[in-house]
């Protein structure tokens, strides 16, 4: 069964390995996927056009994979994309991409979770992707088999989730983010 999927990654690093995942039977049918020459458009665009380009993009998803690379969370896009993401009520799983092997046959580094604060809790701590989000690993979780699994469960929670607990706290203050000014 396809489903409307967001993906959400590094694009200069990791675009072999993302395509890995775009391919399986789960989402190639219908996704949100960017190819190489929409991103070397979009990369000329200002900011608030390619902001504006990336809301278009997730409208009508119901998922945000975020593959993570190397470099993933050091990403501007990506922090953009998660709380995005967050404000529109998507499933946000994270997908650990470094041990699918590159076009050269390569595995690449593991890349760190810190995308910075996300949220913050009703006692005022700091939550982070891995407090609010599950992350898999694609080869060692067998996401090729599992990825319908995740989506459905992550979908399914989603919908049970109270309002406070899909959007945003209205504490949180996005001058923690790098990508704000």
């Amino acid at each position: 069964m396809a489903k409307r999927v967001f993906f959400s990654f590094h694009y200069e690093r990791d675009n072999w390995r993302a395509g890995i995942v775009r391919n399986s039977d789960v989402t190639k049918e219908d996704s949100v996927f960017i190819d190489g020459v929409a991103w070397e458009e979009v990369k000329k665009k200002t900011k608030k056009e390619i902001e504006n380009w990336i809301l278009d993009q997730m409208k009508g998803t119901s998922t945000t994979l975020v593959l993570i690379g190397k470099e993933t969370s050091s990403r501007e896009w990506v922090k953009f994309e998660i709380i995005e993401s967050r404000k529109k009520g998507n499933a946000i799983i994270g997908i650990k991409i470094h041990n699918i092997k590159d076009k050269d046959s390569k595995p690449d580094s593991e890349g760190n979770l810190d995308f910075g604060v996300i949220d913050i809790d009703d006692n005022g701590n700091d939550l982070y992707f891995d407090d609010l989000y599950p992350v898999y690993d694609w080869i060692d979780d067998d996401g090729y088999n599992n990825l319908e699994k995740w989506i459905n469960k992550h979908e399914d929670s989603m919908k049970h989730k109270n309002k406070h607990t899909i959007e945003i706290s209205p504490r949180h203050t996005q001058s923690k983010w790098d990508f704000c000014e």
